[in-house]
């Protein structure tokens, strides 16, 4: 049997920031190294390999360096050294409304945001009522986005993430959409994907129960570094231990 190819690869990754003690500090340090600034190390020599198919639970506690890990796989932030490589289409369930624009439609959105994904508009009007469908906004389709509650925007954002037919799923405690019965569905649908379509799963939660719901595997971080990366149960021990 043919092993499953590499889609994420972090080679000894750092990622450093500068701390400055104001905006004018900050603005100032971009012209000049003599601004004083704390530096901040997020991410700390890190390597692992996830293959395709893999579902991954991320585990730290604030400050571990999770989010920053999220935001170098997405191409919101970039390494201070080291080498990430990432093969595949990758959609994130971090911030559902980012990408939408306010005065567009619902309906709008959908292609905007897509396209965003690097879908061709005929690959979004296939999926388009499937999304519009599952986001339970009804009417509002067709309405400003302006126009929407926050819990309108994160359901249609969802809709459109876990819709495009992501090769690389990454949920960040986006679960907490909606109420009871829309999680519920949030959750069915995160795993349909990851059973039917070999999507591969990156998973950042505090819930365990949860994480053991989707993963086999779990990465716990502390102070930056990887400090366990292998069976879900005995991550979720390493996580909770004191």
């Amino acid at each position: 049997m043919e092993e499953a190819r590499t889609v994420v690869s972090f080679i000894d990754v750092v990622k450093k920031y500068k701390l400055y003690k104001n905006d004018r500090q900050r603005f100032k340090g971009i012209f000049s190294k003599r601004v004083p600034f704390k530096e901040k190390v997020a991410v700390n020599h890190v390597s692992f390999d996830i293959k395709k198919g893999e579902s991954v639970a991320l585990f730290g506690r604030n400050g571990a360096g999770k989010s920053t890990i999220l935001k170098m796989i997405t191409g919101v932030t970039y390494p201070t050294s080291g080498e990430i490589k990432v093969d595949g289409r990758v959609s994130a369930l971090l911030e559902l409304t980012s990408g939408f624009d306010a005065e567009l439609s619902g309906r709008e959105n959908i292609y905007l945001k897509g396209q965003l994904c690097g879908l061709l508009d005929k690959e979004i009007a296939e999926i388009e009522e499937e999304i519009i469908e599952f986001a339970e906004i009804g009417e509002y389709i067709d309405q400003p986005v302006r126009s929407y509650s926050s819990g309108m925007k994160a359901r249609l954002g969802f809709a459109v993430s876990v819709n495009i037919r992501p090769e690389i799923l990454i949920v960040d405690e986006a679960l907490s959409v909606g109420d009871r019965a829309f999680r519920e569905k949030c959750l069915a649908k995160v795993n349909d994907i990851i059973e039917n379509d070999g999507v591969t799963l990156l998973f950042v939660t505090h819930s365990t129960g949860t994480a053991m719901r989707f993963c086999k595997r779990g990465i716990v971080m502390k102070k930056g570094s990887v400090v366990f990366d292998g069976e879900v149960n005995e991550a979720i021990e390493r996580y909770e231990a004191k």
